[in-house]
């Protein structure tokens, strides 16, 4: 017995050594004072309340041997916003804390936040709104991130399924109303716009609410990003319903508050969503995070008995890492300071409450700390900088069956993709509203009688095939057909979805006329009067200024249409074989050949003499006898028989192509426009007509015409008539038009008219729509589709089988006009050779005559000599050398030449070159000359 009570008294004993070193080797603990401004009534407050209390006891498990504890002090701000700033000023007045946890919402912090930088205290909340920025409140800390970095994914989503116009549902608030100027910079970084913002207001009715989706139900854009809270969004979305706008064809995308507490929503409220995307952060399973969320449910089970349990979302998951960044913080700053101030600097007469607060000091000091700190939390990596939780992942997810499913990630680095590690930029197959599997297109036509297409057509008193619009007098029904009316009403049929129109002319109130030009229209539809223009509009650049056109349905360019002229009919048609120049030169070598000929045979050939007229007669008359080949005058001079053989070559040549391009002109139809260029027209200043309402006038003006000499006209007779007058009768020389009607046109009247001239290119008629319009795509794949298709048929419809004019088949044919380049060589080869024999002939005649040449007589007397003795005729027997036939060349005794004469006492004689080819020569012929030796006195 004493053993076993002396047994225990030396436990008792070293127990208590034991707890006496303990105590002298721990350190002194700083216990610090936060303040935690909930909503304590909210699953959001409760949920958070238990995730600090289960932070603090983790944290100061894990880090025993810190110096520092902090000790919350919770405050109620019952969701009013004056209740959440009189929460703070209790706090930091009363309880002097160090550092403030909340309040929960944006307008809640916008109040609080002032005290807080006021008082030099740290506001650490969840506050995602954007207009309360930690770059202009130093002492305000966000710890989730700011709802404009959930922009991007969004954006990026609306990018990948090609959508071009949004509407943006916000609920009025300062949550709400300060994403409106951040998403409609954000969607047009992609080109797509937000066509219309709809403020929901916390207290409107259903009806109201019904109201406005009924107004937006009559939009054309189907694609709408909602950001509202979960309350609204449980009485919104049962009226999106109601309104049959949970269907195929819409789409829904709800932001981050929304999506990541999906699971506060019951049952009914999850049914009206299907269908819906939403982005949300996304926080890493890790183990820690699992084993939390078991010991959570238990937490909050034991702290809110007669609450259901509801999910851990990330609000609160940031609520337990932001406790951590704050103990760390308190730590970091109780460990580099020497002594650790907690008290407040006040001003002696305090004339307010918050003069009573003061400012703290060791406010500066924490909040630096906490502004940028870095850790592995229970989200994932928490980093706080420049005040502010940064983003990192975002999961897209689709609301399918009692909840989500993910299909994909957004991440900073690679965008949008199917898992975290995929390199592709994809999502995983979408179920969309209407259980519906097919993309929808972003937007749709209404379907509503109230709401149908208006469409804009011109009136046109003529060329009906085209579009022609009539007003029924009795119904009073609009009835518009034509070409143009019948291609649209096809590429509407080609659509994906179905959509109402009607057709709307564009005339006067009283209906008798066009209400103005096709610039008109479309200016008329650039502000709203119509939703489409359908006809035949041209797509012009200065157009596209102000409205979209879709691709062209019809061939492009503007001609001018002229009469043609029937050149078979004309008189002087003989003479178009040859060109003016080888006219000229044909004429030319027929008179130089007879020359040279003339010149050969004159002192050998009887036929070849004669008075000058008779001669200069031969000359002609043997020249061109070679054309028919009809020159009988027989020919003695070699050298002229060689000169006659190769011009009758070229002759034989020339008569040949001659009459084969004749022949080919009169039994071919030679069609010729009157005019073949435009300037031409301007130049001899006539009138050009041009078609009503057409931008054909100002692009004559442009081309320098004179507006006085041009004209309208607004049918196909009208052109004709004009035509056939012509300028000088009041009509006009030629018609600008564009290729459409000008082939309606040449198809009734190809025997009378032409087009001529350059074409100048357009891009041809399409479907206008107001900018922007996103109904521009889909028409202009549609435009596609039907001209591969249909147009065949539509154009046989209305303009008939395309067929050639039978009294055009000849038109335009090339003339066959020979061209003197064509016979250069020929005419060389003539002229060489006449040439060749003409010299060879004078410088024999010039030896045989060289005692002449180099007489004493004068130059004058000299050529009258040579001129002389040319002149004198060679029979046959001279030649032959029988007889001498005496010539007197002068009768002046005193003449030089006659002294000359004397001096020699001699005869002289003229040998004829080749003479011994000439039949019935001998091998030398003499000429005696002698001069009579009678003076004359």
């Amino acid at each position: 017995m004493d053993i076993n009570h002396h047994h225990t008294l030396i436990s008792i004993i070293l127990t208590m050594m034991i707890t006496f070193l303990s105590i002298a080797n721990t350190k002194p603990t700083i216990e610090l004072q936060i303040g935690v401004i909930l909503d304590a009534d909210t699953s959001v407050g409760k949920m958070s309340k238990t995730c600090i209390s289960m932070a603090i006891n983790d944290f100061y498990q894990k880090h025993n041997n810190y110096t520092s504890v902090i000790t919350p002090h919770y405050r109620d701000s019952k969701q009013d916003n004056v209740q959440a700033a009189s929460a703070a000023i209790d706090l930091l007045k009363n309880v002097q804390v160090v550092a403030v946890l909340g309040p929960q919402t944006s307008a809640q912090v916008d109040f609080v936040t002032d005290i807080g930088n006021r008082s030099k205290v740290p506001i650490i909340s969840p506050a995602t709104s954007p207009s309360i920025s930690t770059k202009d409140n130093v002492y305000f800390i966000r710890s989730a991130h700011d709802s404009t970095s959930q922009l991007k994914p969004i954006v990026d989503v609306i990018e990948h399924f090609r959508w071009k116009e949004i509407v943006f549902v916000y609920e009025d608030g300062e949550y709400g109303r300060g994403l409106v100027p951040y998403i409609s910079e954000a969607i047009r970084t992609i080109g797509t716009k937000v066509m219309y913002h709809t403020v929901i207001y916390p207290s409107a009715s259903d009806d109201w609410i019904r109201a406005e989706l009924y107004k937006l139900k009559t939009m054309q854009t189907r694609v709408f990003v909602v950001h509202v809270l979960t309350g609204m969004a449980s009485r919104f979305f049962k009226k999106v319903n109601e309104t049959g706008m949970m269907e195929e064809g819409y789409v829904w995308i709800v932001t981050e508050v929304l999506t990541s507490r999906l699971h506060s929503l019951d049952r009914v409220d999850i049914e009206s969503m299907q269908g819906v995307i939403g982005v949300k952060s996304y926080i890493p399973r890790s183990d820690e995070l699992i084993k939390f969320e078991k010991r959570w449910r238990q937490e909050f089970r034991r702290l809110n008995p007669h609450d259901e349990v509801t999910e851990l979302d990330m609000f609160g998951i940031w609520a337990y890492d932001a406790v951590f960044a704050l103990a760390m913080a308190v730590e970091r700053v109780v460990n580099e300071v020497n002594r650790v101030n907690m008290s407040f600097e006040r001003e002696r007469e305090a004339m307010s409450d918050l003069d009573a607060i003061g400012t703290s000091e060791m406010g500066s000091s924490l909040v630096r700390f906490i502004r940028n700190l870095r850790f592995k939390g229970l989200s994932g990596d928490f980093h706080i900088a420049d005040g502010q939780l940064q983003p990192s992942v975002y999961e897209i997810v689709n609301i399918i069956g009692k909840g989500e499913k993910t299909i994909g990630f957004w991440s900073p680095e690679r965008g949008i993709s199917k898992t975290l590690n995929d390199q592709t930029k994809d999502l995983k197959p979408v179920t969309w509203p209407g259980d519906s599997h097919v993309l929808p297109k972003g937007w749709e036509i209404p379907t509503s009688n109230e709401n149908k297409l208006r469409v804009g057509v011109p009136a046109k008193g003529g060329f009906v095939q085209f579009i022609d619009a009539n007003t029924n007098p009795q119904t009073k029904q609009v009835v518009v057909t034509g070409f143009c009316v019948d291609v649209f009403d096809a590429v509407v049929g080609e659509l994906p979805y179905a959509f109402k129109h009607e057709f709307i002319p564009f005339v006067t109130p009283d209906g008798q006329k066009p209400a103005g030009s096709y610039n008109d229209l479309l200016h008329n539809l650039s502000i709203g009067k119509y939703d489409a223009v359908a006809g035949d509009i041209t797509i012009l650049s200065n157009r596209s200024d102000y409205v979209d056109f879709t691709l062209p349905y019809t061939e492009a360019g503007v001609s001018l249409i002229v009469p043609i002229i029937d050149e078979r009919k004309s008189a002087w048609i003989f003479m178009r074989p040859l060109e003016t120049e080888l006219w000229i030169a044909s004429g030319a070598f027929f008179i130089y050949t007879g020359l040279v000929v003339w010149i050969l045979e004159h002192r050998v050939n009887k036929e070849f003499r004669g008075p000058p007229g008779q001669q200069v007669g031969m000359i002609f008359w043997f020249s061109f006898s070679t054309l028919v080949f009809a020159h009988r005058e027989r020919l003695i001079s070699n050298l002229s028989r060689f000169v006659v053989v190769v011009w009758v070559f070229v002759v034989l040549v020339l008569t040949s192509s001659y009459t084969a391009s004749l022949t080919s002109m009169l039994t071919v139809q030679q069609l010729q426009p009157s005019y073949t260029n435009i300037d031409e027209i301007k130049i001899n200043g006539e009138s050009v007509g041009y078609q009503g309402g057409s931008f054909v006038k100002d692009m004559l003006i442009d081309m320098g015409f004179n507006e006085a000499r041009l004209k309208v006209y607004n049918t196909f007779e009208e052109y004709d008539h004009a035509l056939e007058l012509g300028s000088e009768k009041g009509g006009v020389s030629a018609i600008m038009d564009e290729l459409p009607y000008i082939r309606v046109f040449l198809a009734k009247y190809c025997t009378k008219y032409t087009t001529t001239g350059p074409t100048y290119k357009t891009a041809g008629f399409g479907f206008a729509f107001p900018k922007g319009s996103p109904l521009v795509h889909d028409v202009s794949k549609a435009v596609l589709q039907v001209t591969e298709e249909k147009m065949l048929n539509i154009s046989n419809q209305w303009f008939g089988a395309a067929t050639t004019c039978d009294q055009q088949n000849g038109a335009k044919v090339n003339s066959g006009t020979l061209k003197l380049d064509s016979f250069k060589g020929l005419f060389l080869i003539a002229g060489l050779s006449s040439t060749s024999a003409l010299l060879v002939f004078f410088f024999r005649f010039l030896h045989q005559n060289r005692e002449l040449l180099v007489s004493q007589d004068s130059v004058s007397q000299k050529i009258a000599a040579i001129v002389k003795i040319f002149d004198v005729f060679k029979d046959d027997e001279t030649r032959n050398g029988n007889l001498e036939e005496p010539v007197e060349v002068f009768n002046n005794n005193n003449s030089p030449a006659s002294t000359a004469f004397q001096q020699e006492a001699d005869m002289f004689s003229l040998d004829e070159w080749f003479s011994a080819t000439e039949p019935g020569t001998p091998d030398h012929e003499t000429i005696q000359v002698v001069e009579t030796a009678t003076n004359i006195r």
